[in-house]
């Protein structure tokens, strides 16, 4: 009778569990069905300003025609569109945009802006009536707007949009691990913003850096998804250890390479950045090749730690060396897409470089001896080979773990 009324309570407390679970879920799906509203809808309405908050606008107007500013706006409508001749068979368009500013000390205000179109430009800014823009002013001595130029269209609104949308699919479809993988994926954004580029920008050892942030991340993200668990320590001794093969391999590798890592026109950017600090530039390189591979390391992990789980589970009898030759024949089966997930994210990312040395007839062994070629492949290849070294320390650390007296304890 005992057993009865402890299974009867432990049941009880599951379906209070799951209540509370659906609530939460709900809740969550309510609020950011809400959240998404407000972004298409937006919202409308002037403020009212006391003469002290008019006195600060002024303020923050006259510190804005001192710098270099750029402003949101929308275009109410086309002033003019005229062609100009340029001579040689070449012709421009010079465009005048009545525009509304939508943000800063200006906001509301009224002002023309111009956007000039060249031939064959890549650069030229497609725009018409209602679409929303970037504005650069200009600004006489007394910090009124005389003039100003399109430099850009707005874009972050579309990346909330789609944003919100990924969330709610993830929600929907993973319903309570969904929102879990929701929370993981925002605490990574956060640490990255937060922590990773403001200690790199300080001065601090990129490499190392990223590395400790690389594996605080999996054990956060895994005690979030799988909780306090063999199966989760098993994907964090994994993960981590792929991880640390594959940077270590990058950074050997690189080294005996000679690569820079200023291969990228962003990093040899970095040199004149005001802060005025002295980077390591190749550190940054390792440190981005340790980023790049963890998501991959990481599924490749708990595939293979969740697949040994489920398969102690179904048959608890299994005997260690069956265990681990299962294990290894699940990572192999892995091995293939995922290396080949790695190398084609690198090559994609690369895509219009390859063209563009392909155009030039480049040979194939000087094409490979480019640092910013080099330095892909590296990346790919050290990534590849820490993921599939994290598969047999998976295999066995979950074969170590995955006891049949742990497995019963379970099933209680």
């Amino acid at each position: 009778m005992k057993k009865v009324a402890d299974k009867m309570k432990i049941i009880n407390q599951n379906k209070k569990f799951n209540g509370v679970v659906k609530k939460i879920f709900i809740l969550s799906l309510i609020a950011l069905f809400f959240v998404f509203l407000l972004l298409l809808i937006g919202c409308s309405g002037e403020p009212l300003h006391t003469i002290e908050k008019w006195d600060e606008i002024e303020e923050q107007r006259l510190s804005a025609s001192r710098e270099e500013v750029q402003f949101k706006a929308i275009i109410l409508e086309i002033v003019s569109d005229q062609k100009q001749d340029l001579g040689g068979g070449l012709e421009s368009r010079l465009q005048i945009f009545k525009v509304r500013i939508t943000n800063g000390p200006f906001k509301g205000e009224v002002i023309e802006t111009h956007n000039l179109l060249e031939d064959n430009s890549i650069y030229n800014i497609e725009v018409r009536e209602g679409d929303q823009i970037f504005i650069l002013p200009e600004f006489d001595s007394e910090g009124n707007i005389i003039n100003s130029y399109i430099t850009e269209t707005i874009k972050d609104k579309y990346l909330i949009i789609i944003t919100v949308l990924f969330t709610i699919i993830l929600i929907i479809i993973g319903k309570f691990k969904g929102v879990k993988a929701a929370i993981s994926l925002a605490i990574t954004a956060v640490a990255i913003v937060k922590i990773l580029l403001p200690l790199i920008l300080k001065g601090y050892n990129p490499i190392l850096v990223s590395a400790v942030l690389a594996i605080a991340i999996t054990i956060i993200t895994l005690l979030i998804i799988s909780g306090i668990n063999r199966k989760t320590l098993s994907t964090i001794i994994g993960t981590s250890s792929g991880i640390i093969i594959g940077g270590v391999l990058a950074l050997i590798f690189g080294s005996l390479s000679n690569l820079t890592g200023l291969s990228g026109e962003e990093s040899r950017m970095l040199a004149f950045i005001p802060q005025d600090i002295s980077f390591d530039y190749r550190g940054i390189l390792f440190a981005g090749i340790i980023l790049a591979s963890l998501g991959a390391v990481m599924d490749v992990s708990m595939s293979v730690s969740s697949s040994m789980f489920e398969i102690v589970k179904a048959d608890p009898t299994i005997k260690k060396n069956d265990l681990i030759s299962a294990g290894m024949n699940i990572g192999r089966d892995i091995i293939g897409t995922m290396s080949n997930t790695l190398i084609l994210v690198y090559i994609g990312s690369s895509l219009p470089l390859m063209l563009l040395f392909m155009a030039y007839d480049i040979s194939f062994i000087e094409l490979i001896n480019k640092d910013i070629i080099a330095s892909e492949i590296i990346r790919a290849l050290s990534g590849s080979i820490g993921l599939i070294i994290a598969i047999p320390i998976s295999v066995f650390i979950s074969a170590s773990m995955f006891d049949r007296r742990y497995i019963m304890r379970l099933k209680r």
